[in-house]
This record gives C-alpha cells, sequence and structure tokens, in this order.
C-alpha cells in the first residue's frame, strides 16, 4: 500500500534536505513512498563554502540562480519532488552584538502568514508525515528556527479551516505524526569518532566533539532510527551537487563507507508529534501508519 504514502521534509534552505535525511528520503522513494521536499528560502544569502569556487564573480552575482539550479540537480539524484515556499535567506548573522536581520528575510515573517503558505504545501500534498527541526533549529539559524515555528503550526493548522479557511488554503488535511530531524546526534558522532581511532584512521569529529562539551548541547531523544546505508552514496551525490556549500573533499566524506555502514548504518529523528498509536524505539517514520494506508 506505499503508494498511498506521502513524507514532506520541510527545510530552510537548498542543500538542507541533502544533508538532513537524504538517505531516508532515498530509501523511502525506492519503496514507492511519494516523497515531497519544501524549501522555505532560495538561499540568497548563504556563503559561498566551497573553496574552489570563492571568489567566482558570475556566482556570487547569480547566486539565487545557482543555488536553484543545485536544488534541481540534487532533487533529480534523490527522486523526490521539490517546491520551494518562496521567502528570502535571512543569511546567519556574526558578531557581538549580533547585527539586525535584513528587512524582507524569512525569519522576520509574520509566523501565521509565513505558516499559511505552509498549510497550502500540506493540504496539496496531503502526507501522513512531516518531518522539520526542533525548536533550537538544530542548530540556532534563524530560517532554521523561522521553520521549526511554521512546521509546528501548519501541523494542526492544516486541520483548521477557521484558522485557515479552506476557500484561501485548499481542503482541510490532518499529518499523523512529525519527526525532528536528529542526524548530527552526539552517539553517532561518538560512536564514528572511535571507529576511526581505532582502525587508525584521522577523526574530522575532535573539534566537533568538543565544541559539544563547550556549548553543553542538551541530548536529544532519539525515538526513531530508519535503517538506510543502501542510500548513503546517494545521499553524497545529492550533497556534492551543492557544489556551492560542499567541499567534496571536506569533512562531510571523510569517513569511509564500509566503516559507517558498519558502526552506524541509520538516520536518526525524534517523535515530535503522533495522533497514532506507535512503540518506540521506531525503525519507520510510518510505523503505526502503514496498517491504516
Amino acid at each position: 500500500m506505499t503508494e498511498q504514502l506521502r513524507l514532506m521534509a520541510v527545510h530552510a534552505h537548498p542543500d538542507d534536505e541533502s544533508s538532513k535525511g537524504a538517505a531516508t528520503m532515498a530509501k523511502y522513494v525506492s519503496e514507492g513512498v511519494d516523497v515531497l521536499v519544501v524549501t522555505c528560502t532560495g538561499g540568497e544569502r548563504g556563503s559561498i563554502l566551497n573553496p574552489k569556487l570563492q571568489g567566482d564573480a558570475y556566482i556570487e552575482e547569480h547566486i539565487h540562480e545557482v543555488r536553484k539550479k543545485e536544488m534541481d540537480e540534487a532533487r533529480e539524484i534523490l527522486g523526490v519532488k521539490q517546491e520551494w515556499l518562496g521567502f528570502v535567506d535571512s543569511g546567519l548573522p556574526e558578531g557581538d552584538p549580533l547585527p539586525p536581520l535584513p528587512e524582507g528575510c524569512f525569519a522576520l515573517e509574520d509566523d501565521e502568514t509565513a505558516a499559511g503558505r505552509l498549510v497550502a504545501k500540506v493540504r496539496a500534498f496531503r502526507p501522513q508525515v512531516i518531518t522539520t527541526y526542533d525548536e533550537n533549529g538544530g542548530y540556532p539559524h534563524p530560517d532554521h528556527i523561522k521553520t521549526h515555528t511554521i512546521s509546528m503550526i501548519a501541523f494542526d493548522g492544516a486541520a483548521d479551516t477557521e484558522r485557515f479557511p479552506e476557500a484561501e488554503f485548499g481542503p482541510a488535511w490532518q499529518p499523523q505524526k512529525l519527526y525532528y530531524n536528529q542526524g548530527f546526534n552526539k552517539p553517532r558522532t561518538v560512536a564514528l569518532h572511535e571507529a576511526l581511532l581505532a582502525r587508525g584512521l584521522e577523526s574530522p569529529y575532535g573539534e566537533w566533539l568538543e565544541r559539544w562539551k563547550e556549548f553543553e548541547r542538551a541530548e536529544r531523544t532519539l525515538t526513531t532510527h530508519v535503517p538506510c546505508d543502501d542510500f548513503f552514496e546517494i545521499r553524497d551525490k545529492a550533497l556534492i551537487a551543492h557544489a556551492t556549500q560542499i567541499d567534496p573533499d571536506g569533512g562531510w566524506f571523510r569517513v569511509p563507507m564500509d566503516v559507517q555502514r558498519e558502526v552506524w548504518p541509520t538516520e536518526e529523528y525524534e517523535l515530535a508529534k503522533s495522533l497514532v498509536d506507535t512503540s518506540l524505539p521506531e525503525s519507520d517514520l510510518f510505523a503505526g501508519i502503514r496498517d491504516n494506508a
């Protein structure tokens, strides 16, 4: 019955879909699940992080078009559908004190108004499952936090025709489960770090773990481990498609694939809302839904 299953992944910028839950999405696509990525902004204010492309005048002048093309390529690699919410990237403010956010950016949009656009997408696509970010945004980028906010509103609001009238936003729909992406979790990072050192290999995670101590990040509850190691290569190809953001020789790709598969063959999620009965821990985002599909 997988032709009736639909997964919506809500992300802040192009490239987020490939760094957070991409192997999971590719797995479900291979099983016939309908998967839609909703990208809130165009990533216009994202820095060019790939040193090989820094200083390229064309890319700097046409960053919006370049990132859209990268998203198109990643979408094809993952096999997902993808739609834009049409908001403008807020950028990542830096400094002490932090500068004000730019006028008209996503993070400054009215919550209800911004959520309305997502409600319309939810009602049109009718997903049983939505994935998004936790209240910290995964990391404290204003667009990631805003993505969390509007996702939470839309999960309930898509079924509320008084709050979001059917004439404007389409027929009501109630998703059944909402998850936070938690792929960058400490247990996974420690396991891979220790496995690399045990094999006499260099680990890219030493500094990560030191920063974890510095910021004293609270551990999240990992409720759901989706086995998807057969799709790690697809994940990496999709990530590399975002060439302005990802250095193919960088830290993302320093853990040998055989080590990843042996040590940590899953992607992790935190079940935040569920309207169906399920037993934790899970290995399937559709646990409790498949039998009723």
